[in-house]
């Protein structure tokens, strides 16, 4: 059997990531830790693969979009975003496959398919996707989470956003807060989560008392769990994870015959197109999916295009939207 990189790696106790790197000549060419990956390499009887090097020489002008399933992911309007953020950069030069990581089979990557390769990831589980990716020398580039990982990260603070709309609301008076979080084991909602606990804590309540209820980044989930929070609660204020399943609480609050700002404040995440229009103006934090897109693109394609290499993890500020649907109350 093939001796592969992640065989080298076990045996030189460093991540595949280092070995690619050492036997790709990239990193100082004399250092001790490259020299000794080479030697175990070559004792081992490493052999590259030639016909993906050889491939590799020739471009195919195709960079791969691969994302965590569009199920998982916060809301199709996300996947919107980033594609126009891609294809702003890009312009006609090259063309863009767009593919679900969760309909990925282990060792089916072709380098000759694309030159380069971005990941929209959300799940665990996509680093054995990116593995791959790295294995086989396809450029990469990954967005919206923070892997470490040796590959450029591009992303938010998302667990500092989400504790800026948080303080916004206590700071506003409201200490009867329900929450309405997304999917489970994603880490847009771990990171959030780890937010709205933080600034909870930072201003003396327990975040274990605050009412949680489990969404799903849909609009329909939004709209469930706020008619579960106003069943079981009398909240001043609702969070929630997006903007997309704040409207659906939206309506569930209009349901019980109550009004947004009047009887209940409302915020959501994201600031997605029909948060500043819509007929409900809508207090968010934005997360600026197009930049993180454009910002990866253009780290991406001076790989490709300049053969500069970046590996940097970018965080792009997050700004507090403030619209019309949080009351002050008290004094």
């Amino acid at each position: 059997m093939a001796v592969t990189i992640k065989d080298i790696a076990k045996a030189a106790g460093v991540s595949y990531s280092t070995v690619s790197r050492a036997l790709n000549g990239i990193g100082a060419a004399d250092s001790e830790k490259r020299q000794r990956i080479l030697q175990i390499a070559e004792e081992m009887g490493y052999m590259p693969n030639r016909a993906a090097i050889s491939l590799k020489k020739s471009r195919s002008y195709n960079i791969g979009l691969y994302f965590s399933t569009i199920g998982k992911m916060s809301s199709p309007f996300v996947l919107h975003d980033v594609l126009t953020g891609i294809y702003s950069v890009t312009g006609s030069k090259y063309n863009v496959m767009v593919k679900g990581i969760d309909m990925y089979e282990t060792g089916t990557l072709n380098p000759s398919y694309c030159d380069g390769v971005i990941v929209l990831s959300q799940k665990n589980e996509d680093l054995l996707f990116m593995e791959e990716v790295h294995e086989k020398g396809i450029p990469m580039v990954i967005i919206c989470r923070t892997v470490f990982f040796d590959a450029p990260n591009v992303t938010t603070d998302e667990a500092e956003a989400m504790t800026k709309i948080m303080d916004y609301l206590i700071e506003n008076g409201h200490r009867d807060i329900c929450v309405i979080e997304g999917s489970r084991g994603l880490d847009s909602t771990r990171e959030r989560r780890r937010g709205w606990r933080a600034s909870a804590i930072r201003h003396g309540l327990d975040p274990d008392r605050i009412p949680s209820y489990e969404g799903n980044y849909r609009y329909d989930s939004g709209y469930k769990a706020a008619r579960r929070i106003l069943e079981d609660h009398s909240p001043t204020a609702i969070l929630c994870f997006n903007d997309e399943m704040a409207f659906g609480a939206r309506n569930a609050i209009y349901e019980k015959g109550l009004t947004v700002p009047g009887d209940i404040s409302l915020t959501g995440f994201d600031n997605w197109d029909m948060s500043g229009y819509a007929n409900m103006q809508l207090t968010t934090v934005e997360r600026n999916m197009g930049e993180i897109a454009r910002t990866g693109t253009r780290i991406l394609l001076r790989r490709l295009d300049e053969g500069i290499v970046d590996n940097r993890r970018i965080y792009l500020d997050n700004r507090l939207v403030v619209r019309e649907t949080v009351k002050r109350i008290g004094g």
